[in-house]
């Protein structure tokens, strides 16, 4: 008769409890899919707390994206495949993000007449020309009004006809019986609401701009007007002279019977064609883009510009390319000494911050205080900057200094790289200096440079930082109403278009300039590079 054991025992003879024979004992949860549960938890609330807000402005794109990205994220992390996803997700999503995003975002503004007047939706524009419309009644009397707060909401109270009534933006104004008033008439208690205290008004100005920006509804019906204030002891009914019809989808001014209609532009007009002040931004198709080659406020600078862009890159890298070969050379040879020394001032320039030199350079070159015009040139005056041509050449010339310093130790690195059998056997062929230097030492330089001169170009097509804080592009163009100048390159023109430093904005050209620019560095940087690869088996 056999005995069972009471305890299996495992491959390698240890025993196992009873139960498991075959599987692996639950050990708990580890620190690690704990971290891993904690940082899910946040990523989940961060893709909520996006879905809510996508939701309440009604971008249902977002909201889609937002939805499939978080699912998807859930399903990598939490499955026990797909593991080299687990690595590259993030990666992903942040591409994702910050450049396809950005790169459809451009793209859906350049087909849009998105910008100034224009800069919101149709709903957005009702709601501010209702608010920008709005007259005092002429019947409405004056009320004695109190601020109060409900946590970060305030709202008004005022006292009708012997009773307190109290509302915010949300809540139209209701009857509050348990309030308690003073002998001049101010609410000064109500249950569920803080009185906002005269001292303390007085003392936030940002508080006051938010009394000032308050409107509290006086009933359900917009007709009947809000309650506004001046100065935050008094209040009167508002209404606004305009009235919304969205089923007609019209504007009627009240005061004279104008009737402003939509229109396909984005705009309310009357029929003798008058328009309201603010639109909302609606597509366009290909006009932004047609609107740069045959608008002329807009096409002979772009034009100029453009030109200025080319010449600007390629006489930039053209120039800093032969200026760093040259240093390189002189100081790659063994007989001059301290090179070292000297390598490492000559690079100095390059390790200054770009935005800091044109600060600095825009000082010097100043025609009336700037040392460059002391020193070198007796204190006489000459307009650096201020000067159509002489702004182009101080550019080329302080980009020339702020880039040599990168192609000199470019060409010091391919110089000392290159095959001394090769150096050897030209000179065994009986060559001379400049025929192993035409001949062998710069077809080699050129095909290990090369792809860094088109990076160059690439570059400096989009150097805005230069150009904004050298001279923001001017002087200015005076033969047209666009914000443009004579040092203006693509780059610093689309973003004068966009408005972004004030003026008028159109960020629909803006974008579509934009799309331009890439097509055509792409375009040039391709064929470059194609022609790169055929110097490269040419070698």
């Amino acid at each position: 008769m056999s005995v069972r054991p009471s305890h299996a025992t495992t491959g390698a003879g240890r025993p196992s409890p009873a139960g498991e024979p075959h599987s692996r004992q639950w050990r708990g949860l580890g620190i690690g899919f704990l971290i891993k549960l904690l940082l899910m938890g946040i990523v989940n609330a961060l893709g909520v707390a996006v879905v809510l807000a996508a939701w309440a402005s009604e971008s249902w794109a977002i909201l889609g994206a937002m939805v499939v990205i978080v699912v998807v994220v859930d399903w990598i992390y939490f499955s026990k495949r797909a593991l080299p996803l687990k690595y590259l997700t993030p990666g992903l999503i942040f591409l994702a993000i910050f450049q396809l995003f950005t790169m459809a975002y451009t793209g859906y503004v350049a087909f849009t007449n998105y910008g100034t007047g224009h800069a919101g939706s149709q709903t957005q524009a009702v709601d501010a020309l209702l608010i920008q419309n709005e007259r005092r009644l002429e019947t409405s009397p004056s009320f004695v009004l109190s601020i109060v707060r409900d946590g970060d909401e305030l709202g008004f109270a005022i006292v009708v006809d012997g009773a307190v009534r109290v509302g915010s933006p949300e809540s139209p104004l209701t009857e509050a019986p348990d309030a308690e008033v003073d002998q001049a008439g101010r609410v000064v208690s109500l249950p569920d609401w803080e009185v906002v205290s005269r001292a303390e008004l007085l003392s936030d100005r940002g508080l006051q701009q938010a009394v000032v920006d308050l409107r509290v509804p006086v009933s359900d019906e917009p007709e009947d007007g809000s309650i506004r204030t001046r100065e935050g002891s008094t209040g009167a009914i508002y209404r606004s002279v305009l009235e919304w019809d969205p089923d007609a989808q019209t504007m009627t001014n009240v005061d004279t019977g104008t009737v402003y209609s939509v229109t396909d532009r984005g705009r309310f007009e009357a029929p003798d064609g008058t328009q309201l002040p603010v639109g909302w931004y609606v597509t366009v198709g290909f006009e932004n883009f047609t609107r740069a080659v045959t608008d002329s406020n807009y096409s002979t600078p772009l034009l100029r510009v453009a030109g200025w862009t080319f010449a600007f890159a390629i006489l930039t890298v053209l120039s800093s390319f032969i200026l760093g070969l040259i240093l390189a050379i002189v100081y790659n040879d063994p007989r001059v000494r301290g090179r070292k020394f000297i390598r490492t001032l000559f690079i100095l320039p390059y390790a200054f911050p770009a935005f800091m030199s044109g600060l600095l350079w825009r000082g010097m070159l100043n025609p009336e205080y700037g040392i460059i015009n002391e020193f070198f040139f007796m204190d006489a005056y000459i307009p650096w900057l201020s000067d159509p041509w002489l702004a182009k050449f101080a550019i080329l010339y302080v980009n020339l200094w702020l880039s040599y310093p990168y192609w000199f130790l470019v060409c010091t690195g391919a110089l000392q790289a290159l095959p001394t059998e090769t150096m050897e056997a030209a000179r065994i062929d009986g060559a001379g200096r400049w025929r192993t230097f035409r001949s062998v030492t710069m077809p080699l330089i050129t095909v290990s440079t090369a792809p860094l001169a088109i990076a160059s170009f690439a570059f400096n097509f989009n150097n805005f930082t230069l150009i904004y804080f050298l001279t923001e592009g001017r002087p200015r163009f005076t033969d047209t109403s666009a914000p443009l100048g004579h040092t203006d390159i693509l780059i610093s023109a689309i973003y004068q278009i966009s408005g972004v430093a004030g003026g008028r904005a159109d960020y629909g050209l803006a974008s579509a300039l934009s799309i331009i620019v890439f097509i055509v560095v792409g375009a040039i940087s391709a064929l470059a590079f194609r022609q790169t690869r055929k110097l490269e088996e040419m070698n």
